[in-house]
C-alpha cells in the first residue's frame, strides 16, 4: 500500500483566497460591464479550476462556472418569452421583467457563493 506524501501538496496561500475572491468580485459585479467581466471570470476559472487540488476551492468553481452557464441559459430563454410579451401590445413594458429575473438570479448566487467561500463552506 502505497503512503501519500502530503508535503507534496502545495498548501493554500494568501494569493490563492485573493484570486478567489477577485474571481466572485467580477462575477458579481459583472452587470455594470454588460457581462463583460463574468466572461474573463469563467475563463480564468477554467484555468484555475485545472491546477486546483483542494475540494474546495474546485467546488467555488465549479459553482462559479455553473452559474454563469444556467445565467446564459436563462437569458437565451428570456427571449422568446420577451419577443412574446412584445407581440402583446399591453405586456411591452414589462418585456424587461425575464431579463431582470435572470440578473438578480445571477447576482443572488454569486453573493451566495462568495458569503459561503469566505465562511470555507462548500457552495
Amino acid at each position: 500500500m502505497s503512503q501519500t506524501d502530503y508535503d507534496t501538496f502545495e498548501a493554500k496561500t494568501p494569493r490563492d483566497r485573493t484570486i478567489m475572491h477577485v474571481l466572485y468580485g467580477l462575477h458579481t459585479i459583472s452587470w455594470a460591464s454588460m457581462y463583460t467581466l463574468a466572461i474573463v471570470a469563467v475563463i480564468v476559472n477554467y484555468i484555475r479550476r485545472g491546477d486546483e487540488v483542494d475540494a474546495l476551492y474546485v467546488a467555488h468553481h465549479n459553482y462559479m462556472i455553473s452559474t454563469f452557464w444556467w445565467t446564459v441559459l436563462w437569458l437565451i430563454l428570456s427571449w422568446p418569452i420577451a419577443l412574446v410579451m412584445g407581440l402583446t401590445i399591453i405586456l411591452i413594458p414589462l418585456m424587461w421583467l425575464p431579463f431582470t429575473v435572470a440578473g438578480l438570479w445571477y447576482l443572488y448566487r454569486c453573493i451566495r457563493g462568495w458569503l459561503r467561500f469566505n465562511d470555507n463552506r462548500l457552495p
